[in-house]
C-alpha cells in the first residue's frame, strides 16, 4: 500500500514502473486520435512518463505524451490547465499549445499492452536548442530570469484542486524525504546528506511562511529551449510536470541551482547572480526570500540525491537519465557545508540590495 505522507511514495509516477510504449503503438495513437497518418516519431528520455517528438508528413511537429500509470486524470489536467491558464495571462509565453483530439479531448485514456490504464495528450513542439545542449553568457542568463518572472505572473492567481499535491521535488517537503537516508550507501554522502537536512531544518520555518502560488517548480536547463540567434534568447518553457503550489523562493532557488557550475569553483552562484539580476528587473523578491533563497538551493540538491539514489535501485534500465545531474551535486553540497549557516544566508543579499538600490 502507497504510504500517502510520503511524497516520494505518492502515486505521481516516481515509484511506478510500467512497460514503455512501442513507436508502433504510439504511430496507432496518432493515426486513430488524431488523424496523424505517416508521422516520424523520436524518444525523448524522460523520468516516468513516454514521449515522442511526432514530425508529420507535412513537416508539422508535436509532443505526443503518454503519462505514467500511476499518474492519475487529475495531475494530468493540473498540468493542461495550467498551459490555457498561461495563455489567457499571457499570449506571447512561448510554452506549449494544446492539440485536442479528432473527438475533441485535450487528454484520453487508453489501456496499454499490459493492461494498464494510460492518459494520452497531445502539444505543439517548441522550436530551438534545449539549455543543456548549448551554453549561455551573462546576458543570456539575464534573458532566463526575465522569462521566469514572466512565467511567475503568467501563473499567479492560477488555482485547481490538485494544487496542493504533496510532490517530492518540491523543496518544501524536503524533511518528508529523510527516511531515504537508509537508500544511500557511501557514508561519506549520508553524512552530507545528513548534514544538509539539519541545516534545512533550521529554515523550514522561516520558508512556511513565504509567499506561494502555482509555480513551474523545475526551470532546469533542460526545460528551457533557447536561440542564440534570437534578441529574447528563451524561445520555450516546456515541461510542467513538476508544477505545484509552493513558494516563489523554491521556484528561484530551483532556476538557480541549474546554473550552478558543474565542477568545483568558489563563487558557486556567479552565474546565478545572472539569473536573479534579470529576475528582478520584473518581478520583486523580499528580503526574508533573499536569504532563503541559497539555503533553498542546496536543499533542491538534498532532494536530488536522496531521490535518485532511491530511484536508481528502483529503476537500474534508467541510472543514465535518473543520475544524470547527480554527481556535481556532491561537490556543491561540501560547498554549501564548509560555510556557517550565516554564510550562506548573506550570499545573495548585498549584492541585491545594491542592484535594487540603482
Amino acid at each position: 500500500m502507497t504510504d500517502q505522507s510520503n511524497p516520494a511514495a505518492k502515486p505521481d509516477g516516481l515509484a511506478c514502473a510500467y512497460v514503455p510504449m512501442t513507436q508502433e503503438r504510439a504511430l496507432r495513437l496518432l493515426e486513430d486520435y488524431y488523424g496523424m497518418m505517416g508521422s516520424a516519431l523520436k524518444r525523448f528520455d524522460t523520468e516516468k512518463d513516454d514521449t515522442f517528438r511526432v514530425t508529420t508528413e507535412d513537416a508539422r511537429k508535436f509532443i505526443l505524451k503518454v503519462a505514467n500509470p500511476d499518474e492519475p486524470f487529475g495531475e494530468i489536467d493540473f498540468q493542461n490547465s495550467i498551459l490555457r491558464y498561461v495563455e489567457t495571462r499571457d499570449p506571447t509565453m512561448p510554452v506549449p499549445r494544446i492539440i485536442n483530439s479528432e473527438g475533441g479531448h485535450d487528454i484520453f485514456q487508453i489501456t496499454d499492452v499490459d493492461g494498464s490504464q494510460r492518459w494520452v495528450r497531445l502539444l505543439t513542439f517548441l522550436e530551438g536548442t534545449p539549455l543543456d545542449e548549448t551554453q549561455s553568457d551573462p546576458r543570456g542568463r539575464v534573458q532566463i530570469g526575465k522569462m521566469l518572472a514572466r512565467l511567475r505572473y503568467a501563473t499567479e492567481g492560477f488555482s485547481h484542486e490538485n494544487e496542493d499535491r504533496c510532490y517530492g521535488w518540491d523543496v518544501q517537503h524536503l524533511l518528508t524525504l529523510e527516511h531515504l537516508l537508509d537508500e544511500v550507501d557511501n557514508h561519506t554522502q549520508r553524512r552530507a546528506l545528513s548534514l544538509g537536512l539539519e541545516r534545512f531544518r533550521q529554515v523550514e520555518i522561516q520558508l512556511r511562511q513565504c509567499r506561494k502560488q502555482v509555480l513551474h517548480n523545475d526551470f532546469s536547463k533542460s526545460n528551457i529551449i533557447v536561440d542564440h540567434d534570437n534578441p529574447a534568447f528563451v524561445t520555450g518553457v516546456i515541461d510542467f510536470g513538476d508544477a505545484v503550489r509552493t513558494a516563489i523562493a523554491v521556484d528561484v532557488a530551483t532556476a538557480l541551482l541549474n546554473q550552478l557550475p558543474e565542477t568545483p569553483n568558489e563563487d558557486l552562484f556567479y552565474r546565478a547572480r545572472d539569473i536573479l539580476k534579470g529576475y528582478l528587473s520584473i518581478a520583486d523578491l523580499t528580503n526574508e526570500e533573499l536569504v532563503l533563497i541559497p539555503h533553498l538551493v542546496m536543499g533542491r540538491i538534498v532532494t536530488r540525491a536522496l531521490l535518485t539514489l532511491w530511484r536508481v535501485k528502483l529503476f537500474p534500465e534508467n541510472e543514465r537519465y535518473i543520475i544524470r545531474n547527480t554527481e556535481q551535486g556532491w561537490h556543491q553540497l561540501d560547498w554549501f557545508l564548509t560555510r556557517s549557516a550565516e554564510e550562506v544566508s548573506d550570499i545573495l543579499t548585498p549584492f541585491f540590495n545594491s542592484e535594487r538600490s540603482l
